[in-house]
């Protein structure tokens, strides 16, 4: 252990650029042009590696250079350190390459797609990923995300936020419950059957209705033991359009509710490690809001 600690230790990058460099290049005097060194630093470069790893990595001849068993198995986590340094260097003087959306049950809903279109269009520099995680954060405070969509009534004063649209709420239903045959539902009419609500990220809560006339309830953990409680048809939710959007499933059907407030959509961030492209995510985000609804939104 003491051996294999100290090599590790005295591991630097030119030494794994050097055994690339000469395998890539086939020979030594290739490898020292290629790396602007003179060919006695490279097999100097290269004698310090095999030291610190107490194997030998190339079989070496007057005409050929080659990899060893163990120099093969080294070539290949070289391969993989290069990248990572490639990325470290880009991410830290660039800026992030990489921009993480972190949610809890959908992303934008409907226009989940299109904003994943338009962002590649228009910010190829800049990866983007959607993160889903059963937190009422979305994984934000976890560290998992750089921005997380909101939708769940949870106090945004620890965080950065802006909202950036608002979704009528729906009913779920299983797909053979009596209430399939109605074009909607009405909120005074839900008491009368069982809810199914996730206390943890859920965005329906029984002050819908006043002090004891709500429904009856069956808590859930996430959104499939949601989904799965509902297509039993013991019982019926309530959630925003865009689960309507995102979780079309056999055994499953939505109907517009009437009578409830739509609900807030919000994006959060962490204000003292705002991310470069948080802003260009609110906007293309909150646009495509205006866009669907046909009205302007207000942001903070």
């Amino acid at each position: 252990m003491d051996k294999a600690g100290s090599g590790a230790a005295g591991l630097e990058l030119k030494h794994v650029r050097c055994l690339v460099a000469i395998v890539d290049t086939g020979s030594f005097t290739d490898a020292a042009h290629e790396l602007g060194v003179s060919q006695a630093a490279v097999s100097r470069t290269l004698a310090g590696l095999e030291r610190l790893l107490g194997v030998q990595l190339l079989h070496r001849t007057s005409r050929s250079v080659a990899p060893t068993a163990a120099g093969v198995r080294a070539l290949a986590r070289a391969r993989v350190l290069l990248a990572g340094a490639e990325d470290f260097v880009r991410e830290a003087t660039t800026g992030h390459t990489r921009l993480h959306i972190g949610h809890a049950w959908s992303a934008f809903g409907r226009y989940t797609t299109e904003f994943q279109r338009r962002w590649h269009e228009q910010h190829p520099e800049t990866d983007l990923r959607l993160i889903r995680h059963n937190s009422p954060t979305g994984g934000l405070a976890e560290g998992l995300c750089d921005l997380a969509v909101i939708r769940a009534p949870i106090d945004l004063k620890p965080w950065s936020h802006a909202r950036i649209g608002d979704e009528a709420r729906c009913v779920a239903m299983a797909s053979d419950d009596p209430w399939i045959r109605r074009r909607s539902i009405r909120l005074d009419e839900v008491p009368a059957r069982t809810l199914a609500i996730d206390r943890r990220t859920g965005t329906t809560a029984l002050d819908l209705w006043p002090e004891r006339e709500g429904p009856a309830v069956e808590f859930t953990h996430d959104i499939d033991d949601w989904l799965a409680a509902i297509a039993t048809g013991r019982c019926i939710g309530l959630t925003p359009q865009a689960t309507a959007a995102q979780y079309r499933r056999d055994g499953i059907a939505y109907r517009p509710l009437r009578g409830a407030e739509p609900v807030p959509v919000h994006l959060i961030w962490r204000a003292h490690t705002t991310h470069p492209a948080t802003h260009t995510a609110i906007a293309l985000a909150a646009g495509l809001y205006r866009e669907g609804q046909g009205a302007p939104r207000s942001r903070r």
